[in-house]
């Protein structure tokens, strides 16, 4: 193939998302390349999630992508808790999506969800024969909701060329879902080491700025409020690390860390955490800020996570991270992190002991940074593509 691979990436929307920073970075990445077009398809041009609603054109991802040169389309739909059904989408969109769709070598998923779009083109018979990737990013398939069956029933129609999970108890747990005839690819999130980086006079600006002292211990949640990040396992352990630290402070970043979410009100009156040391920043388009303003990055999470985005992007910066054993977060943070019980005690204690010992982690965490650069991964990813393009050739 002598002009650049023609690359469709469907999202269910653009929105805060670890998952969506990551491929985001793919795509802008390959596309600047040269070899490789890419263009997006977002179902949703909005989403109404953790209690708030995120316009696609105000979301970083969406000017990531514009500012790279990447064509971007909608089906203008608004994203909710449950993805669109096969069924649910009008002629109108299907006639769109199928142009869209028939000018591609290669289609790639961000996740399972939007695999109902392409299930109703396969229907009516619309689904041209590009190679067709689902990039995977969670441990456990059972919350997926309906796009569970969705990727099965693509699998065992013979469409669903590829699975490319970021993890490999992503691979593993997907396994029996999509069946020996779909090829399994596991490539490893990587971070952008130049842009997530330690720096000192960026910390004590932002500390500044924050209200925090240059010494202050202070722990990062990066996540948004979601039952799968269990935000009061977080708030729970913020209550009991609180106790027996009188200095510390904590801040929470992501979707619905907000004083105007209710539910997170709540939650932490429930918990007993003291709001005078809390700090509820929402999403931001500033995280490598962020997590250099932070001691330890935590990730209190109850299931679906596979190669968890904020522990490499914090441990990058200079943040020690400290997780629960979910996913591929053990391997991860191998040699450099904490990983702790499902109880706040035992996760306000690691906190504490990381703190005590901060330099020393922090001299560790910095030192694994080139394994965690995106180089390797985006070698990985350009040659699954190139070689799906070649498969999709082959067919035809």
């Amino acid at each position: 193939m002598t002009r650049p691979v023609r690359v469709l990436s469907l999202y269910e929307g653009l929105f805060a998302g670890g998952a969506r920073v990551l491929h985001t970075n793919v795509v802008t990445a390959l596309h600047r390349g040269g070899t490789q077009e890419h263009r997006v398809l977002s179902i949703a041009s909005q989403a109404a999630r953790e209690g708030t609603v995120q316009r696609m054109e105000d979301d970083l991802r969406h000017r990531w992508l514009t500012d790279a040169g990447v064509a971007v389309w909608t089906l203008g739909r608004t994203a909710g808790s449950v993805p669109p059904a096969p069924e649910d989408f009008s002629d109108a969109e299907l006639e769109r999506a199928a142009e869209l769709v028939a000018d591609a070598d290669v289609i790639l998923t961000l996740k399972e969800q939007p695999l109902g779009l392409l299930l109703a083109l396969e229907r009516r018979g619309w689904l041209s024969d590009a190679a067709i990737a689902a990039c995977l990013h969670r441990s456990d398939p059972t919350h997926s909701g309906p796009a569970m069956r969705w990727i099965s029933e693509l699998a065992a129609s013979g469409r669903l060329t590829s699975t490319i999970s970021c993890a490999h108890s992503t691979s593993d747990a997907y396994a029996r879902f999509t069946g020996p005839a779909t090829s399994r690819i596991v490539i490893p999130n990587g971070v952008d080491t130049r842009r997530f980086r330690p720096d000192g006079i960026d910390r004590a600006r932002m500390r500044e700025e924050l209200g925090l002292g240059p010494g202050t211990p202070v722990v990062l949640f990066a996540a948004r409020f979601d039952a799968m990040k269990d935000p009061e396992l977080f708030l729970g352990s913020v209550a009991a690390h609180a106790a027996r630290d009188g200095n510390a402070q904590y801040l929470l970043c992501g979707a619905g860390m907000t004083p105007e979410n209710p539910a997170l009100v709540e939650a932490m009156a429930r918990a007993g955490v003291p709001a005078e040391r809390m700090r509820l920043l929402g999403i931001r388009d500033d995280m490598p800020s962020v997590y250099r303003t932070a001691d330890v990055v935590a990730l209190t999470s109850a299931f679906g996570e596979a190669s968890p985005l904020c522990l490499i992007e914090g441990a990058a910066s200079g943040a020690i991270p400290v997780t629960t054993p979910v996913g591929d977060a053990a391997r991860n943070i191998r040699g450099f992190g904490v990983v702790t019980p499902r109880d706040p005690a035992a996760i306000a204690a690691a906190w504490a002991k990381v703190i005590s010992r901060r330099d020393v982690h922090r001299a560790a965490a910095l030192a694994a940074r080139p394994r965690l650069s995106d180089e390797r991964m985006l070698h990985a990813y350009r040659f699954a593509i190139e070689g799906l393009a070649g498969v999709a050739e082959v067919a035809a």
